[in-house]
């Protein structure tokens, strides 16, 4: 199953965590963090990330759940 990562380009503030946890997933644009890729196999390293992000900007889902952040 592949999971789908979505960047609030709202709530992002681009501390730039994402891009320095996971350069090979995420990136600083130009106004805020964005996935390198929306579909990403399921990867722990995905829902640390959305865990880390300082913002809370960063969703993961998957099976038509909600997997990240995590509570």
């Amino acid at each position: 199953m592949s999971w789908r990562v979505e960047v609030d380009g709202a709530t992002c503030i681009s501390s730039g965590m994402c891009a320095a946890l996971a350069p090979d997933k995420f990136e600083l644009g130009n106004e805020h963090a964005v996935a390198l890729r929306p579909e990403v196999d399921e990867d722990e390293e995905v829902l640390d990330v959305a865990d880390s992000c300082p913002a809370m900007a960063i969703t993961v889902t998957g099976g038509g759940k909600v997997l990240g952040p995590r509570p």
